[in-house]
């Protein structure tokens, strides 16, 4: 196999047993060059090379398992902007209605509201708790992020056939009820978002850094992309409703089930999440493999894991 290339800009990387058929690519081919040196980048690679794509590869079922969250972060300025039109957005007798795009701003506020409180509060706990001097590790924050997710569609679901239940009586409600929903999922995407960036930022290998940035980001896209795939196939499948009523989904939705939807969302991050469990419970940080390999981790990266 090539030898580790000796560059400052590469640090030996410790050898895994996953995905065994990427060796190949370090393989030297004498019939194709008479020295490694003469190889081209794209017939031989160095060991290094190999280990840190297998280092990316052991990240992809948590990446995965997080675009769940942004799935159902998507209804929150969707769905929930619909439901908050057809509720009561007086405030007081003033005659001032609330626009009903205007909620999210309890989602922006809850994440503002997240951040501080668990440093100053969550995070001093945790400490004494497991013993991390960090508090919670990236991806048990992303696991608290993700359960939130559920409560918060769960809450959103209960709330919904509230209002249904309510609107067949000529009752309207507030729609200030929609806001546990809205600081369920915010506060969920704290820890999510935090946890996202922390995991990708510090296991991603040096020499593919660019790469963190692109793989959180591509689980938002993903989750809101995801989305509009439920949607579609719920609207396909529930669409044709008894007496003719456009299914879940209906344009009007006084006349859909929209909590259904929501519990379906809810069940789905569910099972997301007990994946999501068993792919943490089985990966190893970067920094404990080097440490039982008995390599330091680079200044710059320590500065990463320390954060």
């Amino acid at each position: 196999m090539a030898p580790f290339q000796k560059k400052k800009t590469k640090r030996m990387a410790c050898h895994v047993h996953i995905c065994r058929f990427l060796d190949h690519a370090a393989i030297i081919d004498r019939a194709e060059a008479a020295s490694p040196a003469e190889a081209s980048k794209w017939t031989l690679c160095t060991r290094t090379d190999v280990e840190e794509v297998k280092q990316v590869v052991r990240m992809l079922p948590i990446w995965a398992t997080t675009i769940m969250f942004w799935t159902i972060h998507a209804q929150m300025t969707t769905f929930a902007v619909e439901q908050a039109s057809l509720m009561d957005r007086g405030i007081g007798g003033s005659g001032f209605l609330v626009p009903a795009g205007s909620l999210t701003v309890f989602l922006i506020g809850s994440i503002l509201l997240t951040v501080p409180l668990y440093d100053r509060l969550v995070a001093p706990v945790a400490r004494r708790i497991t013993g991390n001097p960090h508090g919670l590790s990236p991806l048990q924050r992303v696991f608290v992020g993700l359960f939130l997710s559920i409560v918060g569609m769960a809450a959103a679901a209960i709330v919904e056939r509230h209002r249904l239940t309510s609107s067949t009586h000529g009752v309207t409600l507030t729609v200030f009820l929609l806001m546990p929903q809205f600081l369920l999922v915010g506060a969920g995407e704290a820890f999510t978002y935090m946890g996202q960036l922390d995991f990708f930022l510090r296991e991603c290998p040096k020499g593919m850094k660019t790469m963190s940035t692109g793989l959180f980001l591509s689980t938002c896209a993903l989750g809101f992309f995801f989305s509009t795939v439920t949607v579609t196939i719920v609207h396909k499948v529930t669409g044709h409703g008894p007496r003719g009523t456009g299914g879940w989904l209906a344009d009007n939705l006084d006349q859909g089930r929209l909590d259904y939807f929501y519990w379906l969302l809810a069940v789905m991050s569910a099972i997301n999440i007990v994946f999501f469990t068993i792919a943490a419970r089985g990966y190893v940080y970067k920094e404990k493999r080097l440490a039982d390999a008995g390599i330091e981790l680079a200044d710059e990266e320590a500065m990463i894991v320390g954060h």
